[in-house]
């Protein structure tokens, strides 16, 4: 019996042996976000993309740590993607087919101060109008959190109480207004629902939580936590129009292009580079 303990020992040190400092850092990636894949054959695929991007990583983190860049990357749960499908999952479908020039529903906002009457910085965080940070998951519904970031900053304004609103309940229940849940849809259109429960509106976080996937409708009127009367875009490309909105509105619904890598592993930081694209509404 001793024998048998003794070997079955040396057994479990060698096996440990085997595995390479690579190895025993994915496996702790894996339990970290819950990851599993159904064959070897997949985990062998997902850990060579999961190698490439460590290795963007450490290279990009080292450009930090020297100020080239101005934001730090990091082994997200998306880090067992390549960049191609990424942009498949989450990107491309979270806007479906976006057009800034269809993508309007509200009338156009103006602006009334010229820019040297506008601070040259604000954080509405620091003033309570933001929730805190949100995950949309394996799901292409930024536009519904983009949506409720935005009416959240003006409920507050209204009632001096930051409520954080459901992102599910815009994928389940929108598509009659041209959403398509997790496939991608838009702001507008998501205003334009919330308009149409009124004197209703969407319901809180906490009472219809997100769930990151299409299912049925469960909008309770009961539980309400903010309503719109209406809603105003922002011209596409006009800067200035944009940073008076920002400045004396609040928060403002915004569409990025995510696509970039930049965002696939982003951990900390600003990004102020031009690779990445944003479309303001």
């Amino acid at each position: 019996m001793k024998l048998l303990v003794v070997v079955a020992a040396a057994l479990a040190v060698a096996s440990a042996a085997s595995l390479s400092l690579e190895d025993l850092e994915f496996h702790a990636w894996k339990l970290k976000f819950g990851k599993s894949y159904s064959s070897q054959v997949e985990e062998a695929q997902r850990m060579s993309s999961w190698i490439s991007n460590r290795k963007l990583v450490v290279v990009h983190n080292m450009l930090a740590d020297k100020g080239i860049k101005s934001y730090r990357l990091g082994m997200t749960y998306f880090a067992d993607m390549d960049n191609e499908e990424y942009r498949r999952v989450i990107s491309q479908g979270c806007l479906g087919s976006f057009n800034a020039s269809k993508a309007r529903g509200g009338s156009t906002f103006f602006p009334m101060l010229g820019d040297n009457d506008l601070p040259t910085t604000v954080d509405w965080r620091d003033k309570g109008y933001v929730t805190p940070i949100k995950d949309q998951k394996q799901c292409g519904s930024c536009w519904a959190f983009s949506a409720t970031g935005s009416l959240e900053g003006q409920h507050y304004k209204k009632t001096n109480k930051l409520v954080s609103l459901s992102e599910q309940q815009l994928v389940d229940c929108s598509g009659d207004f041209g959403n398509m849940g997790c496939m991608g849809g838009l702001m507008d259109q998501a205003f334009e629902y919330i308009k149409s429960l009124a004197p209703g509106g969407v319901d809180t976080e906490d009472s219809y939580p997100y769930q990151a996937e299409d299912k049925k409708c469960r909008y309770k009127p009961d539980s309400v936590g903010a309503t719109c009367s209406g809603f105003v875009d922002v011209t596409s490309g006009d800067e200035s129009a944009l940073q008076q909105a920002v400045s004396t509105v609040g928060p403002v619904s915004v569409a990025i292009d995510a696509a970039h890598s930049s965002f696939q592993l982003y951990d900390s930081g600003e990004i102020v580079s031009l690779e990445e694209s944003c479309y303001a509404f």
